[in-house]
């Protein structure tokens, strides 16, 4: 993978992607990165700003940058996906902000329609499920990867760390879902390298005991309301030491919202690292198997559409998903995380 497009570039998010790509050297200096803006304004003409900044930065080890607003004219073998509206842009929940951006995502598949390739899509917008069901029309399933996924299981991963005392390295947690209130932790799979099975025995029983996963969007929405009153009261500590008082699948589900209403309404560096993470995987030539969105068709019994899994990602997409053994309640709940992705996505189209 030599040429990458970023859709939405001169948004915070897209910005972060674009440096934290140069940044690391994903990308080889003979290849290109195409900064991908909306038609008209200042969105435009921000393009021509990011890239001068770029090439200050990174021109000792930067790719060709070109700049424009048509996808379709590019020689980009991977788009990543980052347009749209986020939370509090005239959106105030998941379901008015997939009215907002279903337009957003059309545009965008039309233009990816019209490549001279058809190329593999990291998809990081939200709703991604949305995204990737729009997307899907016009892009083959296989090549289309949902990130969301992957910085959700970064979170929980830093979560379960900070409870054991390690490194988040040192921690394999996964979630699996919706990228939403419907996150599924997989708490039967949680792992810990040099940390002694009891130690993790106990984590693992503080936060699932008289718990069910399938009751998990009730808790979230309760605590995030509660932590989001805190903050619109400007007790910004307060809401930052109540979401430390929360069970760990709790708390990575919720903490981006603290950082969302607090940092400029934007998670642009977790969020960018995660995309940056799967871009890599892509580029690295090996097989990797991660959570991340894809579209189902049933290789997991019962469940269908867009729903993150585990998959193996390959140089052109993902492969096929890697079956585990999970409880019943952690099965009950992708159940009822499909039904929700469904429903958004029906209610975006028929509002669109």
């Amino acid at each position: 993978m030599a040429n990458l497009a970023i859709i939405g570039a001169t948004g915070s998010c897209g910005r972060q992607v674009a440096a934290q790509l140069l940044d690391r050297g994903i990308l080889p200096t003979d290849g290109s990165l195409h900064l991908i803006g909306h038609a008209g304004g200042a969105h435009e003409s921000e393009l021509w700003g990011l890239r001068a900044d770029l090439l200050d930065a990174f021109s000792d080890r930067a790719p060709r940058i070109e700049v424009g607003t048509d996808v379709a004219t590019t020689d980009a073998e991977v788009v990543v996906m980052m347009a749209g509206a986020t939370l509090g842009q005239g959106a105030s929940d998941r379901a008015q902000l997939a009215a907002k951006n279903f337009e957003i995502f059309t545009e965008a598949a039309r233009d990816i329609s019209r490549m001279a390739v058809e190329p593999t899509v990291v998809v990081q917008s939200n709703p991604v499920e949305l995204a990737m069901d729009v997307i899907g029309q016009v892009v083959s399933r296989h090549r289309i990867i949902g990130a969301a996924a992957w910085s959700d299981s970064l979170r929980f991963r830093r979560e379960i760390a900070s409870e054991l005392g390690v490194s988040r390295p040192m921690v394999s947690a996964e979630m699996w879902g919706q990228h939403g209130d419907h996150l599924v932790p997989i708490w039967s799979e949680v792992r810990a390298r040099g940390v002694e099975q009891g130690r993790v025995d106990e984590v693992i029983g503080r936060a699932t005991s008289g718990r069910h996963v399938r009751d998990l969007p009730e808790e979230i929405r309760a605590s995030r309301d509660q932590m989001l009153n805190l903050i619109q009261r400007d007790a910004i500590a307060d809401a930052y030491a109540f979401i430390h008082t929360q069970h760990p699948d709790v708390r990575a589900a919720i903490k981006p919202f603290f950082t969302h209403f607090t940092a400029g309404r934007t998670t642009e560096l977790a969020t960018a690292h995660a995309v940056a993470d799967v871009v890599s995987f892509l580029s690295g030539g090996a097989r990797v198997t991660i959570p991340a969105q894809v579209i189902l068709d049933k290789e997991w019994p019962g469940l269908t559409g867009p729903l993150a899994v585990p998959v193996v990602i390959e140089p052109h997409g993902w492969s096929h998903v890697v079956p585990q053994q999970v409880s019943d309640d952690e099965l009950s709940a992708l159940t009822i995380a499909m039904k929700a992705v469904s429903l958004v996505n029906e209610n975006a189209r028929s509002a669109g």
